[in-house]
C-alpha cells in the first residue's frame, strides 16, 4: 500500500522528531519505506531518515507492506502533517 504524503510539520528538521518517527515506524510489523526525489529509505532506519533531507512542503510516498500497512501509513501521515 503506498499514499503521497505532504510534509507539513517542521519537526522534520529536529533529530529528535527524526528519532521519533523512526521509532513510530519500528512500532508496526510492516516493512516501511520513504521515498522522495528517486530516494528509497527504510523509515525504520535512523541514518536513512536522517539523510533523506526531509522538508516542509516536500511530497514523499510512504509505502507499507503487512498486516498493520494502512495502520502504519496512517500513524506517519499523522506525524508528518500535524
Amino acid at each position: 500500500m503506498k499514499k503521497e504524503i505532504t510534509v507539513k510539520t517542521s519537526s522534520v528538521y529536529d533529530a529528535r522528531a527524526l528519532a521519533e518517527l523512526v521509532g513510530l515506524a519500528n512500532s508496526f510489523s510492516s516493512n516501511v519505506m520513504i521515498e522522495m526525489e528517486n530516494k528509497r529509505i527504510n523509515a525504520k532506519s535512523i541514518m536513512g531518515v536522517m539523510g533523506l533531507g526531509l522538508d516542509v512542503d516536500k511530497v514523499i510516498t510512504v509505502e507499507a507492506d503487512g498486516n498493520d500497512e494502512e495502520v502504519a501509513i496512517a500513524a506517519l501521515e499523522d506525524f508528518l502533517t500535524k
